[in-house]
């Protein structure tokens, strides 16, 4: 993966945007304070840092202190100092983007009316559609996507090389065929594809989108777990796992990048997140696009919201800042230190990010990126109280039948689903 430093990050976005600094609506001499709190603690960590650095630097009449701190921290501290006042003036609220609904509903957050062309605007209109949809309610923007991360298809290449792979799979059928063609002895000696299924981004939505099915209607709020497609991919995914134990069952996302690492999984699905880890542990790296489903391209997109408070005191100020995250060539910036792909739609043909064989991959497959229960109601229940632990009957022999009925009983009334 190529790291930009830090340095040359901000050197990068200073340049391309310092004309903002011009526009900025503080017209004083007085230097507006915002601060800004974020869960960011991963490998990405710097690049939020950068992009601080770099408004701070170009924008003389604002400063921006971000607080980087635990999820679960922000989860339990934001709802009430928003709601009084006292919260920061930007924040992005969980790691989880539907919580976005909730601060809707309390009225806590300002709906962002800063939109348009130019690198002073948030430019709606370039950014992925399915943030856009995400944090839509009411035809009102309320956020803008901190981040936004792809799947794709992690695979080691001398393990393909001694199953007399030449290529990674394209098609799901191939993929299939792949992860039980790479499992030795049983899995004792080598997994076809590491496949967790909790205490990790999902996995399994994605293999289910591959073979035309879905977890929730969007329009309706509706399970369709036991729909003919659902119940068909289930059937043989769950067969792959329990009779060609081409995975383990219930690994957590830990433990598969583990298994990967050490060379026991020749596959795993995963985000841009991991590519540096997985190099560092001495794999034969390769990194495909997700096979081409039944329907087309699809891959598992995950973003973080970044919003601003509803009281905070400069609202102008604070949608400046996201103008500035979000544009072209910050964005840029941002994909080529990280390695995760730009938000933007208009960067995927970008000869500089193109060129960068991991930043590449996970860029082409923006456009076919579909979030996981986008705006479904109680979507995190939805996946801990009944997703989670349908995947994990199935993959211990309980019949798709029971595991699907009982699943999407929990889905609607979690949903509030009236069928």
């Amino acid at each position: 993966m190529k790291r930009k430093t830090l340095v040359a990050g901000i050197a990068i976005a200073g340049l391309a945007l310092g004309t903002a600094a011009c526009s900025s609506p503080n017209s004083s001499s007085e230097v507006t304070e915002l601060s800004i709190w974020t869960g960011f603690t991963g490998g990405d960590a710097a690049g939020y840092d950068t992009i601080v650095s770099a408004f701070n630097a170009s924008h003389p009449g604002i400063h921006v202190t971000m607080t980087v701190q635990p999820w679960d921290t922000i989860q339990q501290k934001l709802p009430s100092a928003w709601l009084t006042g006292q919260g920061p003036d930007i924040a992005a609220p969980s790691s989880d983007p539907n919580v976005i609904a909730q601060y809707v509903k309390t009225k806590s957050l300002l709906a962002l009316t800063n939109t348009g062309d130019g690198d002073d605007k948030i430019n709606v209109n370039a950014l992925a559609p399915v943030t856009v949809d995400e944090f839509t309610y009411d035809q009102k923007l309320y956020a803008v996507p901190a981040n936004l991360a792809t799947l794709s298809l992690y695979y080691n290449k001398k393990a393909f090389t001694a199953a007399g792979i030449t290529t990674p799979p394209t098609t799901v059928a191939e993929l299939k065929a792949d992860a039980k063609k790479l499992t030795l002895d049983g899995g004792s000696t080598q997994y076809g594809l590491a496949l967790a299924d909790n205490q990790t981004i999902q996995m399994w939505p994605v293999l289910q989108w591959l073979d035309g099915g879905d977890i929730v209607d969007q329009a309706t709020g509706c399970s369709v777990v036991d729909s003919a497609a659902n119940k068909k991919s289930l059937t043989e995914w769950a067969g792959l796992v329990t009779n060609d134990k081409i995975s383990p069952v219930g690994l957590t996302g830990a433990e598969a990048d583990s298994l990967f690492s050490a060379g026991k999984a020749a596959m795993e699905i995963n985000g841009p997140w991991a590519a540096s880890g997985f190099k560092a542990a001495g794999i034969d790296l390769g990194i495909a696009t997700v096979p081409v489903g039944v329907n087309g391209p699809v891959t598992l997109g995950s973003t973080v919201a970044l919003a601003v408070s509803a009281k905070t005191k400069h609202p102008a100020e604070a949608q400046e800042f996201l103008a500035y995250w979000t544009s072209k060539n910050v964005q840029k910036a941002f994909s080529l230190q990280t390695g995760f792909p730009p938000m933007r739609t208009d960067l995927a043909d970008d000869p500089e990010l193109a060129a960068d064989p991991t930043v590449s991959i996970f860029t082409s497959q923006v456009p076919n990126a579909r979030l996981y229960l986008p705006q479904v109601p109680e979507a995190t229940k939805v996946d801990s109280e009944a997703y989670v632990p349908m995947i994990g009957q199935i993959t211990r022999g309980t019949s798709i039948d029971t595991s699907t009925s009982e699943a999407k009983a929990t889905i609607n009334k979690l949903t509030g689903c009236a069928s």
